[in-house]
This record gives C-alpha cells, structure tokens and sequence, in this order.
C-alpha cells in the first residue's frame, strides 16, 4: 500500500548530524510513532513518509518492498527476544537485553549472538528501505510504491533469523517439513510472492532475497532460484552434508541454482570492532588463526594446515568460539599478527575474513573456489594474500612465504585495508537500523552491484517471453 503524500519538513543528513533540531527529528518519531500505533499486520502499510526526499541519483536502483506480514521480519526479532531458554543462541548482551525489556520497540535490535550477528545482512538491508525517504539521500536504492515502476522487488523475510529460532528450540525437525516452523514460513513466503502480479510477470527473476546463512530457506531454494539471491558464498548451494542426504544424490543443491550471472555475494557482519591506521601498534606475531579446527568438506584442508603450522615459530593457532572470552582474544591476536588465515571451513569462507580487515590484518585466504563481495570494485590482490591449497599444504612452505614479505609491503597492504574497511560495514548506528546509511557502506554497496545485474535480468525476461509455449530452455546458470 502506498504511502499518502504529505509535505511535512525534510531534514538533509549534515543537518540532523549537526544541528539535531526537533523540527529535523520530526519525521522520523512520525514514523515510529505511526507504527506503534498501527495495528496491521502489514510491515509496509504505514502511511507517514515524507514526499519531500531528496533527490536520488538518475540512475539508482528502484525498489519495491513485497509487503509481508511483520510476522516473517521484524516480529521473528520479536519472538528472538521473548525466548526464555536460549543456551544455543544466547550471548551475554542478548541475555542483559531480555532481562530489561529493553527490545521492546517498534524496531527491535538485531541479536549480539555471534551465530546469527554475523548474517545480519538482512536486518540492515531491510532498514535502508524502512527509513523515511527524507532521511535516505544517501542510499543507491530509491523505494517506489508501484511494482510497474520497480528494477527489483525485495522480499523482507529475515531467512537467517527463522532458521536459527529452528535450529534453536528444535533442531531435530530442521530437515523435515512436518513439526518445522522455519518450513511453514519460508512456505508462506514462497506463496505468497508467487502468487503476486510481479512473479508471475518476470517468473521472479527480478525478486531479491537474503540469504546469508547458509541453510537459508533450505527447503524452498529451487523454486526461488531464479532470484537474486544475496549470498555470502556458494558453499551451501553446492551439496549437502553427506549425513544428511544419505547419499540421495536427489537431496543434492544443484549448481544451476546460484551464478555469479545473476547473484551477489555480500559480506558476512564482521564481530570485532574497527582498528583505525592510527592506531595500529607492533605485530610480533607472524600469523594468526582462531577457530575451530575440525570442519566438514572442503573444510578438511583446515585440519591438515591446523596440524602443519602448529608448531611453527611465530605462528598462534587457538581453537574457540567468539563468546565474550574467544572475542577478547580474536581482538589481541588479530591485533598482534600480520597476517591471519583464511582456510575453508564448511563453506569457503567466514566473517574471519572480514574480522581481519577491520583489524587490518593481512588476509591469507587458502581456498581455490572462494567467492567474495564486491569483485569488480574491489581488488582484493591489493590488500590480501591468495595462496593454493596445493602450495598451502607444502611443510614449511607458508610460512617461508609470508616471511618474505617486506615492511613496506606489509605496511601498503594495511593502508589499502584501511580505505575498504567502510565498504564491509552494515551498521548505520541508528536504533532499529533506520536511518541514513553511509554512501560507501555494505548496504549501498549491495544495492550497486544489485544494479549491474539489471541489463541481465531484463534480457532473460524478454527470452522468457518469446519462448515458445512448451518449449525446455536449457539452465544454464553455472558461471566460474
């Protein structure tokens, strides 16, 4: 439902920052205020942003918000946060905010839970379209309220979260349909969206859905394949854990689902906090790895590179988990080291990864078949180390390697990581997400590489139109 126009007083993002004025805030507490106070079932069916946004770049991408029930986005945070017993999904943040209620808004924070934090894409995407349209001049994405005028048509189902609440209270019915609320809601999403006069006029390959975690709406992704589907690698898509498909090669993700063609890999939540240049003290350590050691799949190199550098000199391997203690230590040994490793694990990357950068520690990722956010506008080769799983598996051989390394080479490697630090950041430091994004932040980011796949949208759109009725069009979704 469209909003109604109205000509309540703008507020440019130098303004509110500057000069936070009752009049600027106006809009904004309209907006929390109307949705207190509205009782639709309806995320979007609010009807107080302002018409009088500023201009967007000509050629930004425009939106259109598929209009869900709240209860498959913002009321799954609600149900996060009324849990009681959460040994699985609880961190000791979360816990101090159950405790005082303090969740209990219109737009409540997304958990510090390191499990689901570090998918977070969806909340913070989500929120960008949120915010009143005054407050957004710095998103590439501009929101329009009829379908007909839209690039793309975002679906707002917080995928990771209805996962982990499964995972959480009943883990033991993940895989199955029956007993499994994930299943009913990724269900209700898919007919919901297929049943929309935007579905049935692109065959939905204009939607865009967020799907960080790799489980993900696990049961639904071939009939959401022809999606843009923001990943955060391909590892998930690719198979299945051999337990839990028995060796059924039916039960096997095939690759014609996900492509480089049509999807866009985004970046995991980093957890640890940014370490600016300025700050950057002694490094006596020459690598760094904390986590776990024993992976699945592709994961298995970990173990034998685990095993390989233990006992180097000047190399720290720590296995742990990030809770309150193993964040500590990440910080200080990121902190501390060079480098830090970057093997596969389940999949072929991590937050790890995007942990080193905001501690400007050097990359070393060993994966050959890694997939990574943003290639196109950024060079990775400037600011990170790739190495061969074949040469990573060498005795002695890494280490040799990263000891030749000059200074200076280190040291242009950091002021690179310095400057696409900001790019790899989600947070806008707005309660609830809402509120202007940074112009070279995560979520504007996505939304251009979103807006390099339109020519190709459009033109399977156009293909799909002309094919004859009956005719079989080979997928041809596969791109290395």
């Amino acid at each position: 439902m469209a909003p109604k126009n109205t000509n309540g007083a703008s507020c440019s993002i130098s303004t509110l920052f500057l000069l936070p004025s009752l009049l600027c805030l106006f809009p904004l507490s309209l907006f929390f205020l109307s949705i207190t106070t509205h009782q639709s079932n309806s995320l979007f069916s609010y009807s107080t942003l302002s018409s009088t946004a500023h201009p967007f770049p000509p050629n930004s991408l425009k939106v259109y918000v598929a209009d869900l029930p709240r209860s498959l986005n913002y009321g799954l945070l609600e149900e996060y946060w009324s849990l009681q017993n959460d040994s699985r999904l609880g961190s000791e943040p979360d816990n101090e905010i159950r405790s005082t209620n303090s969740w209990k808004r219109p737009f409540p924070p997304y958990p510090e839970s390191p499990l689901i934090k570090q998918y977070s894409a969806e909340y913070w995407i989500t929120g960008d379209l949120m915010t009143p349209e005054a407050m957004r001049s710095g998103s590439f994405a501009r929101r329009v309220f009829d379908a007909g005028e839209a690039d793309v048509v975002f679906v707002p189902f917080f995928a990771t979260l209805s996962a982990e609440l499964q995972l959480g209270v009943g883990k033991g019915a993940f895989r199955k349909k029956v007993g499994n609320a994930d299943y009913e809601r990724q269900r209700q999403v898919v007919d919901f969206v297929k049943g929309s006069e935007p579905w049935k006029r692109s065959g939905g390959r204009d939607h865009v859905f967020v799907l960080t975690d790799p489980v993900a709406m696990w049961h639904v992704r071939a009939e959401i394949a022809p999606a843009v589907l923001l990943v955060v690698d391909f590892g998930g898509w690719y198979r299945l854990d051999s337990k839990a498909s028995s060796g059924n090669s039916s039960d096997m993700i095939q690759h014609t689902q996900v492509s480089l063609l049509k999807d866009v890999i985004v970046p995991y939540t980093h957890l640890l906090p940014r370490l600016q240049t300025s700050e950057n003290q002694k490094r006596p350590t020459l690598l760094y790895f904390k986590g776990a050691k024993h992976r699945h799949r592709g994961g298995l190199v970990r173990e034998k590179l685990w095993d390989l550098l233990l006992n180097e000199p000047r190399v720290i391997m720590e296995e742990g988990f990030p809770n309150a203690t193993g964040k500590e230590q990440s910080i200080r040994g990121m902190r501390t080291s060079e480098f830090c490793l970057h093997p596969a694990g389940d999949t072929p990357t991590s937050c790890r990864l995007f942990d080193a950068i905001q501690s400007l520690c050097i990359p070393v990722i060993v994966s050959d078949d890694i997939e990574l956010p943003f290639e196109g506008m950024v060079d990775y080769s400037e600011f990170s180390v790739f190495i061969a799983v074949s040469d990573a598996l060498r005795p002695n051989w890494l280490v040799h390697h990263l000891g030749s390394y000059s200074d200076k080479q280190k040291d242009l490697f950091r002021q690179k990581m310095a400057q696409v630090q900001p790019i790899f950041e989600y947070d806008n430091g707005h309660p609830g997400g809402l509120g202007p994004i940074a112009p070279d932040g995560a979520v504007n980011y996505i939304w251009r590489k979103v807006h390099q796949k339109l020519p190709m949208i459009k033109e399977v759109i156009i293909r799909e139109k002309r094919k004859p009725q009956g005719a079989s069009i080979p997928l041809r979704c596969h791109c290395t």
